[in-house]
């Protein structure tokens, strides 16, 4: 045989293992996410918020418990997540929020939302008003399109 067609068997035989590999993984990784999935759905609960003030920041920025930054792994630390500042009832509380969650979420209103643990998970009802759909943002083409028309 050809050198050239044997290092090109071995290249597709890493090829396919890696893909394998990755099978396997993304098998795990999915039955792990629904799991949780299903741990937070039986933790939620409803309940009454007047929302301060909502930013994206890090996780060291937000002034969350100790015992969050310890079970974030080390690669995620340093991203920026979606961070609330709630009135709960007497105490005012910093709860990390769910990305579609936090574009809809209005501040300075109260609002029932779905939290799970530190999670927001959903939007309920806003009072005094209804949820606000956040306006979707238009490809660079149909701004275009709209300019020239």
């Amino acid at each position: 045989m050809n050198t050239v067609t044997i290092v090109l068997l071995v290249i597709l035989v890493v090829l396919i293992g890696v893909c394998i590999g990755l099978y396997i993984f993304g098998r795990r990784a999915e039955k792990k996410q629904a799991e949780q999935q299903e741990q937070m759905e039986a933790a939620a609960q409803t309940m009454s918020m007047l929302v301060i003030d909502k930013k994206r920041m890090r996780l060291k920025e937000a002034g969350l418990p100790p015992v969050v930054l310890e079970s974030t792994p080390k690669y995620l630390r340093r991203t920026k997540v979606p961070i609330v500042k709630a009135k709960v009832g007497p105490r005012i509380m910093t709860l990390m929020c769910d990305a579609k969650v936090f574009e809809v979420l209005p501040v300075k209103k109260e609002v029932k939302v779905v939290v799970s643990g530190i999670y927001i998970t959903g939007l309920k009802s806003v009072r005094g008003g209804s949820i606000e759909q956040p306006q979707k943002k238009k490809g660079f083409f149909a701004r275009l399109r709209d300019r020239n028309s």
